[in-house]
């Protein structure tokens, strides 16, 4: 195998393992959750394992640390964010939902980018736009009343503002200087236990002692932070070799993953006008992405 395809088969492998690790993760924390530990709790001590992690896999890009930019601190929160609403939306709202809202992320993207950046936003982009909002409101749309398209309860709402937290992230690490996969790895896991720290008084929780966890809890979340670490390793390394489209497409296996882990673990099937809607919210980000790698590779 040459060095190319090499590369090429490890990229495609690093998204793929993210596309599952990120489609089944909500199951262990959903059973950290029955235990008694909120997701705010679990996520604390499995992004500080992350952390831990981390510090041994990259010790030797310590130096640097102190040298990152300020826009560093905003990548931290956005993505702090991003995660700790997604694990919280999956935990309490219907696995699928809560994946497709997330999927809207290439819109936010895009206005985003528009505005912030100044990138101009081209045909395909409005299609994309137009499509997502369409499939969007079809989703959402409760075709048994009258009542507004709009999300239906909280875990909704976090996965709308995760999709949202997704597209600042992409756009704030567009706008930075470079950063290495070691640093934008950090930055993730400590942005979501910094966030988990700054929520768990705001919703009246304390921060339970290591004791109060068993030996099967410790497990479970040692298993969590070891996917989580993997995951965005892997994901990381497969975004710097592998063109926007293709990655868009190997990241849509996330959605598949997803649905069978609902359906026989969490027993969620999927509506008609959720289907419906789901597909057009796929065929938009597939769109959003072709105009990224036609315009800016």
């Amino acid at each position: 195998m040459s060095n190319n395809n090499k590369q090429n088969f490890f990229a495609v492998f690093g998204l793929l393992f993210g596309a599952v690790c990120w489609g089944i993760i909500w199951y262990p924390y959903r059973l950290m959750d029955e235990a008694g530990f909120s997701g705010v709790v679990s996520s604390f001590y499995t992004y500080s394992m992350a952390i831990l992690i981390g510090c041994v896999l990259f010790a030797r890009h310590w130096r640097g640390v102190f040298a990152l930019p300020k826009s560093a601190i905003a990548l931290c929160l956005a993505a702090g964010w991003t995660n700790l609403s997604y694990v919280l939306a999956v935990i309490d709202g219907e696995v699928m939902r809560v994946m497709l809202l997330f999927y809207l992320s290439p819109l936010w993207t895009l206005i985003l980018a528009h505005f912030w950046l100044k990138e101009p936003i081209y045909r395909q982009g409005l299609i994309a736009i137009v499509i997502s909002l369409v499939g969007a409101l079809i989703m959402l749309h409760d075709f048994s009343s009258n009542n507004w398209p709009i999300p239906r309860n909280q875990a909704e709402w976090l996965a709308l503002s995760s999709g949202i937290g997704f597209s600042l992230t992409n756009v704030i690490t567009r706008h930075s200087t470079h950063l290495s996969i070691a640093a934008k790895s950090m930055l993730v896991w400590v942005g979501v236990a910094s966030m988990a720290l700054i929520l768990l008084p705001m919703m009246g929780q304390n921060l339970p002692a290591m004791s109060a966890f068993n030996a099967t809890q410790w497990q479970l979340m040692l298993l969590i932070a070891a996917l989580l670490t993997a995951a965005t390793i892997f994901v990381q390394y497969g975004i710097t070799k592998i063109t926007a489209i293709r990655a868009s497409v190997l990241f849509l296996f996330e959605l598949v993953v997803a649905a069978v882990a609902s359906y026989y673990l969490a027993n969620e099937a999927m509506t008609w006008n959720e289907w419906l809607g789901g597909a057009l919210i796929i065929a938009a980000a597939l769109i959003s992405a072709t105009q990224s790698s036609v315009h800016h590779e």
